[in-house]
């Protein structure tokens, strides 16, 4: 594995292969995608970045979800790869969207866990009054808000080193980072999903009220490209930690040429 440094954006490089771009969501960092590592990098070579005001990039000004999916994008040209598939975790999924807007011939096939397209007015809303939340109070409270909504009762009840691993992956995230981070989030508007031509893989949880599967069948119907979409039973929001080997399956399945 070899941690670089791109721009102001720490990134973790590894194994060989066609490139492959994984981008966590609010709250999470490049340890999202851990329990895919081993599986993913025996075929691709695999960039996980740290966005910016989120894991080790650190406190950053305040960007939107566009300026943030520009830096993506100059990741990529720093590291000279013209075209990659993409896998995104919730917020991810949407700076994945972005990273097609602005460059539609560089993205190859996309993942989407969590799939997201824009909040709902009472998402916004929540979504600044946990930024106050987080500023006010630091990340204790914030944690243990989610950690109810975002996994399956079942993850809670059976997994306790899954509830431990986001809780954790939520209490490490520099306050006003995930602030900063929650504001993007609440301001961002969708990508015209008519864009969105390439092979597509939503993924979503029975339990997941972050990305209802009504809303993500609706999405992957609007999409206008392919799209395949899987709904796993008894899984919350973080697909790829409360169900790592079918998210593997999954996933190896749908890049593999």
């Amino acid at each position: 594995m070899s941690t670089r440094v791109v721009g102001d954006l720490v990134v973790e490089v590894d194994g060989n292969g066609p490139p492959l771009l994984l981008v966590h969501g609010l709250g999470g960092t490049s340890n999202t995608f851990s329990p895919q590592m081993e599986m993913l990098t025996e075929n691709f070579l695999v960039i996980r970045p740290d966005l910016p005001n989120a894991g080790r990039s650190g406190i950053m000004p305040p960007q939107t979800l566009r300026e943030v999916a520009a830096r993506l994008n100059g990741v990529l040209d720093a590291l000279e790869i013209p075209e990659l598939a993409v896998v995104g975790h919730s917020m991810g999924t949407i700076l994945c969207q972005c990273l097609i807007e602005m460059a539609p011939s560089r993205i190859t096939r996309m993942a989407l866990l969590g799939p997201l397209q824009e909040p709902a007015e009472a998402g916004r809303k929540a979504l600044r009054d946990r930024a106050a939340l987080a500023r006010g109070q630091g990340m204790a409270d914030v944690a243990d808000t989610l950690i109810k909504g975002a996994l399956a009762a079942e993850t809670r009840a059976t997994q306790p080193s899954t509830v431990a691993f986001v809780r954790e992956s939520l209490m490490r995230q520099p306050a006003e980072g995930y602030a900063r981070l929650c504001e993007a989030l609440a301001d961002v508007q969708r990508v015209d999903p008519g864009r969105l031509t390439c092979p597509t893989l939503l993924v979503t949880g029975d339990q997941d009220a972050t990305s209802p599967v009504a809303a993500v069948e609706a999405f992957a119907a609007s999409l206008g490209g392919p799209a395949r979409l899987t709904v796993l039973p008894a899984c919350g929001h973080w697909a790829s930690v409360e169900h790592p080997h079918a998210v593997n399956v999954l996933l190896e399945n749908f890049l593999s040429p």
